[in-house]
């Protein structure tokens, strides 16, 4: 259905949505630059490579976000009219892929998470059992709020054009619970984290500095900056669906759910990548270097021997 009015009453909700659809924008432009810096890398350490599961993870999360940001932004957009169809779908697009993202930097943090803990069996068989049961749980709340508790109308108002989304009565807890689930699982995720990283550095004090020892703080460096983007997102997510800021249109809470588009952008579409760009980096310096050391090392034994 479309509500067509000129209502000057509404005017503050026109620039509210113009200036909430600059900061998806900005978003975007996050996503776009962080891969461009980082094309260069991307080419030596993943396309020139071979490829495994974690080639084929990186690909999809890095290359899901600049159409992510584009439909984000089409939905937002005031100056373009869509029909209701194709606005519903962008709408499901743009959920639905949050909750494929999220799960699939959840397989990389397994696989993080596996070689920190030395390939231990039983805690791969561990991480894999808790994160199938939240990403399912999470899966089934999430498509039964958006079939059945979402309905959507085409407002044009004063030549600007919004899709208006009428929410159920159990919308905003079915989506907290989904943000509770994934929080469960990256506040377990991070425990792990610090437990083998203080067992690491204790391991480092009393043996002395293993073979890697620089790799596992790379991981951990990453590791941190993912749980405290993934924090700050969470935070942001609790606040804006309290039920006084979701249909509010104060300058306040829209730079809130700005920022939010920007930290989800920067957690999901850039951290992710990151970290496997970083320890695929910290491996290719280390068989070179282990190449250098190993032909200094027959060039001197070649040398005694002629001597």
């Amino acid at each position: 259905m479309t509500t067509i009015t000129n209502d000057p009453s509404l005017w503050p909700l026109i620039s509210g949505n113009i200036f909430y659809n600059h900061w998806t924008i900005a978003a975007g432009v996050v996503v776009l630059y962080d891969w461009v810096l980082t094309l260069g890398q991307e080419i030596e350490l993943i396309w020139r490579q071979r490829w495994s599961l974690i080639t084929v993870l990186y690909l999809v999360i890095r290359y899901i976000g600049i159409p992510y940001s584009v439909i984000n932004f089409l939905v937002n957009m005031p100056f373009i009219s869509v029909t209701n169809t194709v606005s519903n779908i962008m709408f499901y697009v743009v959920n639905l892929t949050s909750v494929i993202v999220a799960a699939i930097l959840g397989v990389i943090m397994i696989t993080r998470l596996h070689a920190m803990y030395r390939r231990s069996g039983t805690m791969l068989i561990f991480l894999i059992v808790i994160f199938l049961a939240v990403n399912i749980a999470c899966l089934v709340i999430a498509a039964i709020a958006l079939r059945y508790q979402t309905t959507m109308e085409e407002l044009v108002l004063d030549g600007t054009y919004m899709c208006n989304y009428e929410y159920g009565k159990n919308y905003q807890l079915m989506f907290l619970m989904v943000w509770m689930l994934i929080t469960v699982w990256e506040i377990l995720a991070l425990c792990l984290s610090v437990w083998i990283a203080v067992k690491h550095f204790r391991d480092m004090r009393r043996l002395g500095p293993p073979t890697g020892g620089y790799c596992f703080g790379v991981m951990m460096k990453y590791h941190v900056l993912y749980f405290v983007s993934f924090i700050a997102v969470s935070c942001f997510q609790f606040i804006n669906y309290s039920p006084e800021l979701m249909n509010s249109n104060f300058t306040g809470t829209l730079i809130l759910y700005g920022a939010l588009q920007i930290l989800f952008g920067v957690q999901r579409f850039v951290l992710g990548p990151r970290l496997i760009l970083s320890v695929r980096e910290y491996h290719t310096k280390l068989v070179a270097n282990s190449a250098a050391e190993s032909t200094m090392n027959l060039i001197v034994l070649r040398e005694r021997v002629h001597v």
